[in-house]
């Protein structure tokens, strides 16, 4: 499924809802005026002289970005949340949905489901499945979608999806006689009613230039990001543009930021309803640089940014002049006001590198610098007011480490450094003032997620790691810890396990939104593509050993008492590649309606009864193209209690 190439599921998805911001700026600044750091341009030949002054290659000759993308949390007890609204009449009475960092704000991705069917992008087609109940599983309607659909929202009846293609556009320039035909990418956002899910009806497309990038959705209202390189015809500049429905485009107002960066991408944020048919996109256009992060609370927008200062805009932090710049936005009744900027040293590993509590920010940052002896490393935290003012500071953690992984829970917040050695850091923030370490827990391997269990527990899934022959540190199988912080100096690991051989991967690893938890159900599920040791039988050398590759989920049951509890597994594929990560028999995520697991991969969704682990159904999708690593059709699924059988070598 093209969805899940690279290309179109980068981490970087955080800057998503940066599309919001330009809603308010455009009614309130007007000729060049500064709010904040942000200042709009007066013209486009301002943005021309502007780029042709600052910009470092950034020409293009035609319209094809040379990247694209899409986005990879407030407190951790708002976060998992895996039940819905209440379901319509035939639905699963219980079923989660997309693993997002705060309610009410959802996140884009392939796959979404209402308690009774599942959509999903399966290569260029959008699937609807009549999902519950299981054993009666089907599939009710495949709708061609074009260009490369990347991602989609429900709300209600409503489907939107986004799609990113190319189309040839009319632009006149200076000393040209009639207009020049441009090939441009362009991103679509198709609107469907899905009022009969046999039957999808389009009713409004909005298209915007440039690549897809990310997208959030607070309500009925969609905020979604798009970014291209600046385009060049001859010796003038192509503005993003934006329309609704092939109707005349509009120009959205550009906006700088005052700090000088050392490359620029128009990022163009937009926001539209999925149910006004008659909405025209509000939309702005931002020249910003390529390391941005979005952090969305129910109240304010934090876009941060990556920057290299010069000795002459930014201070010099011991070697380094890397910072963050944060801009802050206020959310209210689907408007966003522009409020304040703040800076602090360092960079950001991802969006759960920020968060809000009471009114403030906090950040979690990496320092890297050089000096006369040599590189550097450290980390900090630090915490901003509204004004975005940073009034409590906490520096110099983990020396020589950087942040694998963060998760802000309350008055707390849990840091996992590593180099050699993985310490998770239980540090307080309930003094904003004055934030401190209260404890620290050193043990093998490292965590690149982590998931609140409740008040006093903490899920992390990363990497084992052991010493090898040579003094260094070798990346073993893939790890899940359950931490307990209730003595908060003190923390421990309850348990641990570890999965299959070096090369074991798991998409949990890039992606939030492939973990699945519900602690009222008692159930974990991680995709893994296992690296499984297996006895090599036709070896003429007792004991000898080889690998073999397996696609699945591991289900576990989780509890502070008994830690994590292995309930089984659900195989997708025993044999094929596991080095590449988006095998078609991969899986990529989960979910559950009552009591039926079902677990997608971009073949097929096996649908597995919880209670006992006997397969229920299998429903395979339109995978049309790509050559099964497997060779053939997905075998049947297999879940039972203990590890899973090895698979032939």
């Amino acid at each position: 499924m093209r969805n899940w190439k690279p290309a179109l599921v980068a981490a970087l998805g955080c800057l998503v809802i940066a599309a919001i911001i330009g809603t308010a700026l455009a009614s309130e600044d007007a000729g060049g005026e500064t709010w904040g750091d942000l200042r709009k341009f007066a013209s486009k030949e301002e943005i021309e002289a502007f780029l042709k002054e600052h910009a470092q290659g950034v020409k293009s000759g035609n319209g094809y970005p040379w990247m694209t993308g899409t986005g990879r949390q407030e407190t951790a007890m708002d976060a998992p949340a895996p039940t819905s609204a209440p379901p319509a009449p035939s639905a699963a009475r219980d079923y989660s949905t997309t693993n997002v960092q705060v309610q009410g704000v959802d996140e884009a991705d392939f796959l979404k489901n209402d308690g009774r069917y599942i959509y999903i992008i399966s290569g260029e087609t959008i699937a609807i499945l009549e999902a519950f109940p299981a054993e009666d599983a089907k599939i009710v309607s495949e709708t061609r979608i074009e260009g490369i659909p990347t991602a989609l929202f429900l709300s209600g009846d409503r489907l939107t999806v986004f799609a990113t293609g190319t189309e040839e556009m009319m632009t006149t320039v200076k000393g040209s006689v009639a207009p020049i035909p441009v090939q441009r990418v362009v991103t679509h956002a198709y609107i469907y009613d899905v009022g009969d899910r046999s039957d999808p009806e389009l009713v409004r497309t909005q298209t915007f230039t440039g690549s897809y990038y990310d997208a959030r959705m607070i309500g009925d209202n969609v905020y979604v990001l798009t970014r291209e390189a600046p385009l060049w015809i001859r010796d003038e500049i192509v503005l993003p543009e934006v329309r609704t429905d092939g109707g005349e485009p509009i120009l959205p107002d550009v906006y700088r930021p005052g700090t000088p960066l050392q490359n620029y991408v128009f990022y163009t944020a937009s926001a539209f309803s999925v149910k006004n048919d008659r909405d025209t996109p509000d939309a702005e256009t931002f020249l910003l640089g390529y390391d941005t992060t979005l952090f969305a609370s129910q109240k304010n927008l934090y876009i941060g940014y990556r920057h290299m200062g010069t000795p002459r805009t930014a201070p010099d932090y011991a070697g380094s002049r890397e910072q963050t710049i944060v801009h802050r936005f206020a959310i209210d009744d689907a408007r966003i006001d522009y409020r304040a900027m703040g800076r602090v040293p360092g960079h950001l590993l991802n969006q759960f590198s920020l968060d809000e509590y009471g009114e403030n920010l906090r950040v979690a940052t990496t320092v890297e610098g050089w000096t006369r002896e040599g590189s550097f490393q450290y980390n900090n935290v630090y915490v901003l007011d509204p004004a975005m003012e940073t009034i409590g500071t906490l520096e110099h953690i983990a020396p020589d480490e950087r942040i694998y992984a963060a998760r802000f829970v309350g008055d707390r917040l849990y840091l996992v450094t590593f180099k050699r050695i993985d310490p998770l850091f239980v540090i307080d923030l309930s003094d904003p003032k004055h934030p401190g370490i209260l404890g620290e827990l050193k043990i093998p391997g490292y965590s690149d997620y982590l998931h609140p269990y409740d008040a006093n527990h903490i899920i992390g899934i990363g990497k084992e790691t052991s010493e090898n022959t040579w003094g260094g540190v070798s990346v073993e199988g893939l790890k899940i810890a359950l931490f307990d912080v209730s003595d908060v100096n003190n923390p421990i690991e309850v348990d641990t396990v570890v999965i299959g051989e070096p090369g074991t991967d798991s998409e949990a690893l890039r992606d939030h939104k492939a973990f699945l938890f519900a602690k009222e159900k008692d159930l974990l599920v991680i995709p893994v593509s296992e690296i499984k040791r297996v006895e090599n039988r036709e070896s003429e050398y007792p004991g000898s050993y080889g690998t073999a590759p397996w696609q699945g989920a591991y289900v576990y049951s989780v509890t502070p008492e008994e830690g994590l509890t292995l309930k089984g597994t659900v195989a997708h594929a025993e044999k094929g590649s596991p080095y590449t990560w988006d095998s078609p028999d991969a899986v990529r995520r989960s979910l559950f309606m009552d009591d039926t697991l079902y677990t997608v991969s971009a073949r097929s969704i096996v649908m597995t009864d919880l209670a006992d682990g006997s397969r229920v159904n299998e429903v395979f999708l339109p995978y049309r193209w790509g050559i099964s690593p497997t060779g053939g059709g997905s075998p049947l699924p297999r879940f039972r209690s203990g590890e899973p059988e090895a698979g032939g070598s």
